[in-house]
């Protein structure tokens, strides 16, 4: 895949584990950014397919963190929005979050039956294997991943998040039928 979706993946993955972070220690944290990892770049792929839309994105830009931030209150909590004097470049990452990306992410991580049916469209796509083995933390975490994930993988924690974007999802998985979620 054109590289040029690396930095809205890790920008987005950084938000999710920072707006929903780990319970637990260091293994906690990494077994929780594996996770987001994983769904933002599913969600990604499905959202960018191809070489082309990767690199409109790159010229227009992912949009940032702002409405993410403004939803789950994360502007007031982690300081997204700063002060003069504040390193601004210390939160410059958050321009490279993808509000669609997180939004289609927050549902493959709090819906496994749409997680799976999204890895199935990834392999029919060619992005990577698309297999089940290459996202198995996000289709078939097991206990510890779920324990580390508990807020990541909260549905009513992240419905706020999930439900912006939610219905362009099911259309990118099922194109041509309408649905009802």
């Amino acid at each position: 895949m054109h590289a040029d979706l690396s930095p809205v993946i890790a920008a987005t993955a950084q938000w999710l584990t920072r707006a929903f972070p780990a319970t637990g220690g260091a293994l906690a944290s990494a077994l929780c950014e594996v996770q987001a990892r994983q769904a933002v770049t599913a969600a990604a792929w499905l959202r960018y397919p191809t070489e082309m839309d990767a690199a409109l994105l790159g010229m227009a830009g992912p949009g940032g963190s702002a409405r993410l931030d403004w939803i789950t209150g994360a502007d007031t909590i982690t300081g997204a929005d700063t002060v003069p004097g504040d390193d601004e470049d210390a939160h410059a990452w958050r321009t490279w979050v993808d509000e669609v990306v997180a939004s289609w992410a927050a549902s493959l991580l709090t819906d496994p039956e749409l997680a799976a049916r999204a890895v199935a469209a990834l392999a029919e796509s060619g992005h990577g294997t698309g297999s089940p083995a290459e996202f198995r933390r996000l289709v078939a975490p097991d206990a510890g991943d779920r324990g580390a994930a508990a807020l990541l993988r909260h549905p009513d924690l992240l419905a706020p998040v999930a439900e912006l974007h939610h219905h362009q999802l099911l259309d990118r998985l099922n194109p041509g039928r309408t649905l009802i979620a």
